[in-house]
Order: structure tokens, then sequence, then C-alpha cells
């Protein structure tokens, strides 16, 4: 058996980011979200009472700023998106256990970068 995991387009799942690293090991990859930050999503997180802006270098946590990548939990992340602040989701770093509760034509809606398949017939 493969320990492999898949993003929600089906390939193996990429790493999200390593600078700053992220992921619930820390190990670059998303056990659920990888999305790309945007200052509204980032103010909105704070305000949500989860500070992804301000460093905590005693953790090694570096702070985050527009741009950055970094892995999000999914409810979080659907939570951003009823109010209008979902950050754009990168479909390869994202894994494929959000499917469970998001289509991937959801994600794609918010994908960050066009998909490989991006040129379907609309």
């Amino acid at each position: 058996m493969s320990d492999t995991e898949h993003n929600v387009v089906g390939s193996e799942l990429q790493p999200c980011s390593k600078s700053p690293e992220t992921g619930f090991l820390r190990d670059g990859h998303c056990h659920e979200i990888c999305a790309v930050m945007t200052q509204e999503f980032l103010e909105y997180s704070r305000e949500q009472g989860n500070d992804l802006i301000t460093p905590r270098p005693e953790l090694g946590f570096p702070g985050l700023q527009s741009g950055d990548r970094w892995c999000i939990c999914l409810p979080r992340w659907i939570e951003a998106r009823e109010v209008g602040h979902a950050p754009p989701v990168v479909l390869e770093a994202t894994s494929e256990g959000v499917l469970d509760e998001l289509s991937v034509e959801e994600l794609r809606e918010h994908a960050a970068e066009p998909p490989d398949d991006s040129a379907d017939d609309r």
C-alpha cells in the first residue's frame, strides 16, 4: 500500500510552502487546504481569533503576509468563503480529503492559478 497522498485534481500532493514552513507536521504539505494569503483573509482570520500576521519567534512563526502560501483548515476556509473572504486555493497542494465537503468545481472557482486542464470547453 502506498503512502502517497493525492490532491483534489487526482495527482500527487504537492508542497504548499517550505518558507514559511507550513502544514500540520510542518513538512510543507497541507492536511486540508493550501491557500495564497490575501490581506483581506489575514485580517478576517485575525478578527476570528487566529492571528496569522503577527510574528511569534518563540514558536518559529515569522508571521504571514499577502502572497504567502499557507495551510488552513477546511472549516475556516468555508467560513471565509461564506462571508466573501476566501483566499485563493492552490489545487495541486490541497488534499483530496477536502472533497468530502467541497466539490472540485467549488475549489476551481477559487483556484489560485489555472489548473492544467484549463483548456476545457465551456
